[in-house]
């Protein structure tokens, strides 16, 4: 396009209506009026970017055996059995043995938490969504998944469900600054909400102000009314740093996140809530400290200098 006056009118035009629908979304929330917009781009695009990823990755279709994982008593075992026919599937290289490492991750916390997931690969990331922090999954509304639903990986919590389609979904990241998530201290019941800050760590507002917090300790999703859009007992991270009281009524924390949302590849959707509630279990176990050596000097005196009049005698 030329660089003329019209052009530069169109070009200020296209901002002012982009922010304006911005605004729109977000003042919406869940009734958004754009909602039925992105659902509809999501359904034209979303089969798109799922084909292009199966195309471009031969191991794309491995997730889909952990996808359906039965009745809650039987989910074990077959998540089990679809693991040792994946691992059989899949080859040696760097990634499938990354991919498989990921897969017995998470399969490890669905079976601690009795989650039921619905595993996903991630096929985009971002744009679909303006400045928010997401990512798009290649399971959609003919796999069960829904709005609102929680989604993590091997390591803890990913986020939550936004935009659903026919065979795709849109993930907000738990990173975004739109993001929040009621929180647990780990073997106490402070809660607190976690918000997102990018590429910073998750900020976490405790509703007692006085709670005895430090460095270190650990986090859990308290969960939401009905499971949605957050289950209990997913890892959210660690205490890396606390403010000082300061006689507020809150109290806040820094906490780096367990999943490093940077690179993610494959997750999970919990599509089927656990009966109770299974507090830590879920958490990974805790670090041994290393002991700190021990260093003994020995100090070894000199022998005693003659006097004078020693000297003289022996001489």
């Amino acid at each position: 396009m030329r660089d003329t006056r019209e052009s530069r009118l169109l070009l200020v035009l296209l901002i002012a209506i982009a922010f304006a629908l911005i605004t729109v979304d977000i003042r919406g929330g869940e009734d958004s009026p754009v909602d039925g917009a992105r659902q509809g781009a999501a359904t034209v695009f979303g089969p798109i970017e799922s084909g292009v990823s199966a195309a471009v990755d031969p191991v794309g279709n491995a997730v889909s055996a952990i996808r359906d994982s039965g009745q809650r008593h039987d989910r074990l075992a077959a998540l089990e059995q679809e693991n040792a026919a994946l691992k059989a599937r899949l080859g040696s290289d760097d990634r499938s043995r990354s991919r498989l490492k990921q897969l017995d991750k998470m399969l490890k916390i669905a079976g601690q938490g009795q989650y039921g997931i619905k595993g996903a690969e991630v096929i985009a990331i971002g744009a679909a969504q303006g400045f928010s922090w997401t990512i798009t999954i290649d399971v959609g509304a003919k796999d069960g998944i829904k709005r609102d639903m929680t989604v993590l990986n091997g390591d803890g919590l990913v986020g939550r469900v936004t935009t659903v389609g026919p065979s795709t979904a849109t993930v907000l990241l738990a990173s975004d600054p739109d993001f929040t998530v009621g929180t647990r201290m780990e073997s106490g019941d402070e809660l607190g909400f976690a918000s997102g800050q990018g590429d910073r760590p998750l900020r976490v507002e405790l509703l007692n102000g006085k709670a005895e917090v430090k460095k270190g300790d650990r986090l859990v999703t308290f969960g939401s009314q009905a499971d949605r859009p957050f289950v209990p007992g997913v890892p959210v991270g660690v205490v890396s740093r606390v403010d000082p009281s300061g006689g507020s009524l809150t109290r806040t924390l820094y906490v780096t996140p367990y999943a490093a949302f940077t690179k993610l590849d494959i997750v999970g959707v919990v599509v089927e809530a656990p009966k109770k509630d299974p507090r830590d279990t879920v958490l990974p176990p805790k670090p041994k400290p290393t002991p700190r050596p021990t260093v003994t000097v020995t100090v070894t005196p000199s022998p005693e200098a003659p006097v004078d009049g020693q000297n003289q005698q022996e001489q």
